[in-house]
């Protein structure tokens, strides 16, 4: 926050605008900016208790929102502090070392709940109605492990710092309007509506989803497209940032944007898994979620041991055995040996392969015989240069043939924990050569891979279609799998359930 180019938002078209609060002094930092940048400094426009009490269209022109301490950005476009990504950055940052600056990071997604009502999608006001996946008690948990070798009464007091904001977090995800239905079970969903303004630097996204949907048929449209109005279509966030979705007489629904935004929040954008262009996020329980919920509250109830509540602790235990149950008995598919994401509406299970099927290892959820099931299903996913996403070719850069730092290491990570090391180490050198092979190419470190051909060569129809250079995740799952792959130890972030925890 004391560089002038953290303000900048490739992205938009506009002038960069910092918000802050609408309550409390303006930070030393914030002035120093104001003295050295041409930096517009505005407050928002009211106290935020909960997600999405501002909407981002109350909002005249948007920008970045203000918080307390240094942070590492994922790269590229992205010039701001990302949910699930920075998960993935601070792996880098614990392993290089870099405690103060993690502990930094992770006290910003605090401060995030405190003024803007939840951990957000990312920094930036038109985030405002959205969170992402919930990694923070496993950030918490990073963060106290590096503290606890160094004072371990300082780690402790993180942890008890840290709890009420993990119980906030988690009740976001477990009340409405993030239940699944009446499953037990959680979704994703964003709060606003409409296009997103976001995509304005990709302004032929909405576009190219009417024409694929024109050429292709079938009862989804009736739920996707409508007639055009007549009048002129266009969706603006603030005059000169507009996105068009209206062509060929057709115009998208305000149903296909839910679930747009819906799977955005699922960091997964874009892919087919949620029915065409994900339209359908908000329907499904996904397994990715629900993993990570799982993983949550064993970490809950592990920190309230830690802090001598064991009471709470049994309680979190016992919620985490509910979760697991249902997950097992709506998500796992005995016959396939995998876990699909659940269709709420349709009251079935999805058939779409994806490998967050994996999550339920590095969470724990598994069994031991449904693990070893799921690694007589890696060649579904196995490729020359890591593990695709899915086995569908759909022109998305959430499907095959790409590959992502993210999942690989939690895959790679997850089959470790349950003690099948051979595959791990061999799922991780391939994704390591791949990276390697690039970097010699152009030395650059990439967003995502196309793993059938192990190298950065990606053409994706639709949506973000480059490949940017950075980046957070690949930089530290890249370190992560080279301490796992050397032998000086198992990395910082491996599964901490066992087997022999079930």
């Amino acid at each position: 926050m004391t560089d002038c180019k953290s303000l900048a938002d490739s992205k938009l078209t506009t002038a960069p605008v910092l918000y802050l609060p609408s309550d409390g002094p303006v930070p030393v930092a914030v002035s120093r900016l104001q003295q050295q940048c041409t930096v517009n400094v505005r407050r928002l426009p009211r106290i935020i208790h909960r997600e999405g009490e501002v909407r981002p269209e109350e909002i005249p022109v948007p920008g970045l929102l203000y918080l307390p301490n240094p942070y590492v950005v994922p790269g590229g476009r992205f010039n701001e502090m990302y949910g699930w990504d920075t998960y993935f950055i601070l792996l880098g940052e614990v392993l290089d070392g870099r405690l103060a600056l993690a502990r930094g990071t992770v006290e910003n997604f605090f401060y995030e709940i405190d003024h803007y009502g939840a951990i957000l999608n990312a920094n930036r006001t038109y985030y405002l109605t959205r969170s992402q996946p919930p990694f923070l008690s496993s950030m918490v948990m990073l963060v106290y492990r590096g503290m606890r070798e160094k004072d371990p009464q300082a780690a402790t007091a993180f942890l008890r710092q840290a709890l009420p904001y993990l119980e906030r977090d988690h009740r976001l995800w477990t009340s409405a309007p993030h239940l699944a239905g009446d499953t037990g079970l959680s979704r994703y969903i964003d709060l606003g509506r409409g296009p997103v303004p976001e995509m304005a630097d990709d302004s032929s996204y909405y576009i190219d989803v009417i024409h694929w949907l024109k050429a292709h048929p079938s009862e989804v449209n009736r739920t996707y497209l409508q007639p055009a109005s007549g009048t002129p279509d266009s969706h603006c966030s603030h005059p000169g940032n507009c996105l068009r979705t209206e062509a060929d007489g057709q115009q998208l629904t305000e149903s296909f944007f839910t679930g747009d935004r819906a799977m955005r929040e699922s960091g997964f954008d874009t892919s087919f898994r949620f029915g065409p262009f994900s339209g359908s996020t908000e329907n499904f329980a996904p397994v990715c979620l629900n993993s990570l919920l799982f993983r949550y509250e064993k970490d809950l109830a592990e920190i309230e041991a830690k802090l001598g509540h064991p009471q709470a602790a049994a309680h979190w235990k016992a919620v985490a055995r509910r979760r697991q149950g249902t997950m097992n008995r709506l998500l796992w598919d005995e016959r396939a040996g995998m876990f699909f994401d659940y269709n709420v509406v349709m009251g079935q299970r999805s058939s779409y392969r994806f490998v967050t099927t994996y999550y339920t290892l590095w969470s724990g959820v598994a069994s031991p015989a449904q693990a070893r099931r799921m690694v007589a299903a890696l060649p579904f996913f196995e490729q020359p240069g890591g593990l695709a996403m899915s086995d569908r070719h759909t022109g998305m850069q959430w499907d095959a043939p790409f590959g992502w730092a993210p999942t690989n290491w939690l895959a790679v990570a997850g089959l470790q924990g349950y003690g099948f090391d051979a595959d791990a180490r061999r799922l991780a050198g391939k994704f390591c050569a791949t990276v390697e092979r690039n970097y010699a190419m152009d030395g650059t470190i990439r967003e995502k891979y196309n793993v059938e051909s192990a190298d950065a060569n990606v053409a994706v129809a639709a949506g973000y279609k480059s490949n940017v250079i950075g980046f957070g995740w690949t930089n530290a799952v890249y370190a992560q799998m080279q301490e796992m792959l050397s032998g000086k130890g198992r990395g910082v972030a491996t599964a901490t359930t066992s087997p022999s925890a079930h």
